[in-house]
């Protein structure tokens, strides 16, 4: 594996002493024609800083990623991850701090618990760019924990959720201190929410949400446990299969557990194509929600609990 890793330590002769000092971290290169031919024999021996370069390709394949610091990314468009989940969990299952994921696809995760997951975050901080994750149980399940973040940016979610027993989604965070999504689309999510976030802030921006004609999801957005909460210049839309007629954003409905210091929804489009009145938002909290400027069409009510709109 001599051309995609080179030696991480270079000695350094002071005094008569050999000292070791680290060296930049490895550029790990997998396809066909590489020393790695599939991610997880990257994944096996990545280390804290290291650079995977996954080539254009299929790979029936999953990765266990526990180095810190890892960028993971396509190096060109049709990289595509599918089908083979590990531990029981994903396709990706990151055990690592402050890990990358950018310009590839995750698709066909399944698990007998019924919540596979592209990509499965059971530690530390994540920031996702330019992914697809299509026709997983889960998009991203992660864990969250105090002092991380989860940073979605410029990625399609399409056909993702399940519920079996219990729910999987489009995409679920636990306690994060913040979920931040942008640029981002969901589509035709089944079942479960096209978001679910219990971090203490969430952050959903110039994002499309639609159940499209097929999708059956019940909340677009869901903020179950409270939090502050920011949904700000989004497009939109429950479908007519939709198996959750109450909202579209539903904040506290599984009982308050952290500070919500505001309820911002301001500049979003919102369209009902189903024949049953929703609302926009749902505030099951005491904190009162802020509409500011939001466009809506069909059989819709801005809000259902404290608050106002304008």
């Amino acid at each position: 594996m001599t051309t995609a890793l080179y030696s991480r330590f270079v000695p350094l002769i002071l005094i008569g002493i050999v000292h070791i000092l680290p060296c930049q971290a490895a550029i790990l290169k997998v396809g066909p024609n590489q020393s790695f031919t599939a991610p997880s024999l990257a994944a096996e021996v990545a280390k804290n800083g290291d650079h995977i370069e996954i080539e254009p390709g299929e790979y029936f394949d999953c990765s266990v990623w526990r180095a810190d610091d890892l960028v993971i990314e396509g190096t060109g468009p049709g990289v595509v991850i599918r089908d083979k989940t590990c531990m029981g969990k994903g396709l990706f299952v990151i055990d690592g701090n402050n890990t990358t994921v950018r310009n590839l696809t995750l698709t066909r995760a399944r698990v007998p618990d019924m919540n596979g997951a592209g990509i499965r975050l059971d530690r530390g901080s994540l920031t996702v760019d330019g992914v697809k994750f299509i026709d997983n149980q889960n998009g991203i399940l992660a864990a969250g924990s105090p002092g991380t973040t989860i940073t979605i940016r410029n990625s399609d979610f399409e056909r993702n959720g399940f519920c079996g027993g219990s729910c999987a989604h489009g995409m679920y965070v636990g306690q994060a201190d913040l979920l931040h999504v942008e640029h981002s689309r969901f589509t035709g999510t089944r079942q479960g929410h096209s978001i679910k976030s219990r971090a203490a802030r969430t952050e959903v921006i110039d994002c499309e949400i639609a159940d499209g004609p097929d999708g059956t999801s019940s909340y677009l957005i869901d903020v179950p446990n409270g939090g502050a909460l920011i949904v700000r210049n989004n497009v939109l839309e429950k479908g007519p299969k939709a198996e959750n007629h109450v909202g579209a954003i539903a904040i506290g409905e599984e009982g308050v557990t952290h500070p919500t210091p505001e309820i911002t929804i301001i500049n979003n489009t919102f369209r009902n194509d189903g024949d049953y009145e929703t609302a926009l938002v749902w505030n099951v909290t005491a904190t009162p929600a802020e509409l500011t400027g939001n466009k809506l069409s069909g059989s819709v009510v801005p809000l259902k609990g404290d608050g106002s709109a304008k």
